[in-house]
């Protein structure tokens, strides 16, 4: 059950981010049952790139991560956008991130934020 409301959770977070910025879109028909198929989609692999990726380029680059204060966890983030992206891609889910800045790195930063503010509401069951 956790694990579902986690990925419904940043599911909501990654809505957010389609609705404020151009640079991010699901190009099916809005709100359709397939468009919220594919934002569930997109949100799962989003997670496993988080889970798998993430870790490896963080340990990779601590030491910018340190050096600049933990700004470079905006890079890492925006990069793993970015990623998702391109596996969407791959495998013909009509999800998209136009380009690096302003679309990755800002939508980044709005589906780190609402994802805090999610967790922060919804109970952790510890």
């Amino acid at each position: 059950m956790r694990f579902i409301i986690r990925t419904l959770a940043a599911a909501v977070a990654l809505w957010v981010a389609i609705q404020f910025l151009d640079g991010i879109d699901i190009t099916t028909k809005a709100y359709s049952p397939e468009y919220w198929g594919t934002l569930l989609i997109v949100t799962l692999i989003f997670g496993v790139v988080n889970a798998i990726v993430r870790p490896i380029v963080k340990a990779l680059g601590c030491a910018l991560i340190v050096l600049t204060l933990g700004l470079f966890l905006l890079v890492i983030n925006a990069g793993m956008l970015l990623l998702t992206s391109w596996i969407s891609g791959q495998f013909d889910i009509p999800f998209h991130v136009d380009d690096f800045w302003p679309s990755a790195v800002l939508g980044a930063i709005i589906i780190s934020v609402v994802t805090w503010l999610l967790s922060l509401v919804i109970p952790d069951g510890d």
